[in-house]
């Protein structure tokens, strides 16, 4: 066990899925692994492990934003030798093409500034797994979900005083969507010679002001924890 994870060394399985809230990681394992298990309640922060297609899979809620984020990520990596995380998280859109309800696959991410979003110097500029990425691409269209697939931004800051404006230079260069985690996802993976992808859920439009009900998002989900969970099968 750790400081934040009460799971004895051998209960995670090689392959992670990382949503951030703990509800949403019982609705996934509950939902979709086959005889699943909570191996972690500390902090309420759940994580759990199961099979999906006979396959050892685990999934961990991590929170909210790069800090937080990085101790569970490190965690895994370090302590319990996890050597392929999958983000399952949440976004806001950037630019109408990508709506809401539909899936964003991060092929690479940027820090939204040198004080938001950041992994503080510890781990440089990285991308997803170019395995990972192509098979989620390929999984995306045979199962007809609705995705897009390029850019995004990674902030810490959720309530800003810029607002939307703040996102004007990422929009530039074609930014889809802003998250909380991702850089930091690809920085720590990289850093540990683990392989690594995000995919969100749009759940609201930064420039629109559109936004999904809190109540819809565990179905929201479905499409997004169906892919995630075919692309760790078979990695």
């Amino acid at each position: 066990m750790t400081p934040h994870n009460e799971a004895d060394k051998d209960d995670y399985a090689d392959t992670v899925l990382l949503p951030g809230d703990p509800q949403r990681a019982e609705w996934m394992a509950q939902t979709f692994l086959e005889a699943p298990r909570c191996i972690n309640r500390r902090r309420g922060t759940l994580g759990f492990t199961g099979l999906f297609r006979g396959k050892s899979i685990s999934i961990q809620a991590t929170g909210i934003g790069v800090s937080s984020f990085l101790i569970y990520a490190h965690e895994l990596l370090d302590h319990y030798g996890a050597r392929t995380l999958i983000r399952t998280g949440t976004c806001g859109s950037l630019t109408a093409r990508a709506k809401l309800r539909s899936l964003v696959i991060s092929q690479s991410a940027q820090a939204e500034s040198a004080q938001s979003g950041q992994v503080f110097g510890l781990y440089g500029p990285a991308g997803p797994d170019p395995a990972l990425l192509a098979s989620s691409r390929a999984k995306a269209v045979e199962f007809g979900i609705d995705h897009h697939v390029g850019l995004t931004v990674c902030s810490d800051i959720f309530y800003h005083p810029d607002g939307r404006a703040r996102f004007a230079d990422a929009r530039a260069q074609g930014a889809l969507a802003v998250d909380m985690e991702t850089s930091a996802l690809y920085g720590i993976s990289e850093h540990f010679g683990a392989r690594a992808l995000s995919m969100c859920v749009v759940v609201d439009n930064i420039e629109t002001g559109e936004q999904t009900d809190y109540s819809e998002r565990q179905a929201l989900f479905t499409d997004m924890s169906r892919l995630a969970l075919a692309v760790a099968a078979e990695s």
